[in-house]
């Protein structure tokens, strides 16, 4: 069984996602956003509470605010680390990203692994299948798994909303027809578990969403 635990972290109020097998404890830390000591200890020591083996780091996309965490969980954990191949260049640029919001943190590393259509990863015994959802990013992934009909949507999909699409890489028809063919093809029951804001469900996003009712 999956398990999912929230954070939400930064100035940016980030949702970060610890995500566990119930049965082996294996976990993926996903998008870290902890920015300062405070943040850190709180995901360390939910970590260290619960027993989980931090098996892997994933980041739907490589926005400042999803990655701010990226350096620490790696130098505490030492996962398999992955990011979306497309959004390596943001990764690249960390440092003007931060320039541009004016705040100051450590450069995150570069990625072991990147993030395809065809990576094939388990956390513990519950597969993840990755969609590729660009438009927010270049080179965007929602996080699906199927059997548990739950889905981390970064900043793709949100409540009542959907990711902003005026940064680099950006693109309004190009967010909108990931949604369209890679998000709303799921069952009405899937919960949605977004970058920002609180959980949903693609029925719910399907008939209220307000950016998704000419679809």
């Amino acid at each position: 069984m999956l398990k999912i635990q929230k954070f939400t972290f930064n100035p940016f109020a980030e949702n970060t996602y610890v995500v566990w097998c119930s049965e082996t404890k294996e976990a993926a830390i996903i998008d870290p956003g902890c920015f300062d000591k405070t943040e850190q200890d709180q995901l360390e020591n939910f970590i260290d509470v619960n027993h989980l083996s931090v098996k892997y780091l994933l980041n739907t996309h490589c926005h400042i605010d999803h990655v701010l965490g990226n350096k620490f969980v790696m130098d505490s954990f030492n996962p398999d680390y992955y990011i979306p191949e497309k959004d390596v260049i943001l990764l690249q640029h960390f440092t003007k990203q931060c320039e541009t919001l004016g705040i100051e943190a450590e450069q995150p590393p570069l990625p072991e692994k990147y993030i395809t259509d065809e990576t094939s990863v388990k956390i513990g015994k519950v597969p993840v299948t990755f969609l590729f959802t660009p438009g927010h990013t270049p080179g965007e992934y929602c996080f699906y798994f199927e059997a548990e009909k739950k889905c981390i949507t970064g900043d793709v999909l949100f409540r009542s909303s959907i990711g902003r699409t005026d940064l680099f890489g950006g693109d309004y028809r190009t967010l909108i027809e990931s949604i369209k063919t890679k998000l709303l093809t799921l069952e009405d029951e899937v919960i949605i578990y977004p970058g920002h804001g609180s959980e949903s469900t693609i029925g719910i996003e399907r008939i209220t969403n307000p950016f998704l009712q000419k679809l």
